[in-house]
């Protein structure tokens, strides 16, 4: 049977610190996925995006709502939210409990063709979860993941770099690129979006 943690698990302490800080420190780390039939899924974080209380681009801007009342939960809950009508979004909150601050997590590299992927998916598997709508369907994340804990063998966790992810960064032998954030019409200044270099899982370069 194969392990459940092959690294170690982030914790949410880890988590509780501004999510400027968090977004270019999660690259690098895996997403782990336990789907409902318990099969195992990773991927790999090569592209995040920060959200923080005075960001105009942030859903915990204005006020606490239905909506956005995990955002506002301790460090390491999962909010995910529906845009469009059909794209679900995955985040991690992060800061203090009750701070509106989050991570978006736009891209993963997979180590493994999710079930039910079409043929064209499984022709360039590098781009299943090139973006936040696909690594949602892809990973069959949705609303029911929303408020919930990250945590070790249930529905989604995080483990930390690999010692050779960090060797290869503090070495320079990969970089991580920081420039704006994508397909927003508000805080369009702010270089809040990281992404590993020449990763081919990338949404956008």
């Amino acid at each position: 049977m194969k392990s459940i943690a092959s690294q170690q698990s982030v914790q949410p302490a880890w988590l509780a610190r501004l999510s400027t800080e968090v977004a270019p420190d999660l690259i690098g780390c895996t997403l782990v996925r336990r789907l409902p039939d318990g099969q195992i899924i990773r991927g790999l974080i090569v592209e995040t995006e920060a959200y923080a209380p005075d960001d105009p681009a942030c859903h915990a801007y204005r006020k606490r709502t239905a909506r956005n009342a995990a955002m506002f939960g301790r460090s390491g809950t999962i909010y995910v939210y529906l845009i469009y009508g059909m794209y679900h979004c995955l985040n991690i909150v992060t800061d203090k409990e009750g701070v509106g601050s989050a991570v978006l997590i736009r891209a993963v590299q997979l180590q493994s063709i999710p079930p039910g992927s079409e043929p064209r998916q499984v022709a360039k598997p590098h781009r299943i979860a090139a973006g936040p709508g696909k690594l949602c369907r892809a990973l069959q994340i949705d609303l029911s993941l929303n408020g919930q804990d990250l945590h070790p063998g249930k529905s989604l966790w995080l483990e930390h770099r690999s010692s050779q992810f960090q060797q290869d960064l503090n070495n320079k032998a990969i970089a991580l690129v920081q420039t704006t954030r994508i397909g927003l019409s508000a805080g369009t200044e702010k270089p809040w979006r990281w992404y590993l270099a020449n990763s081919p899982a990338v949404s956008i370069f």
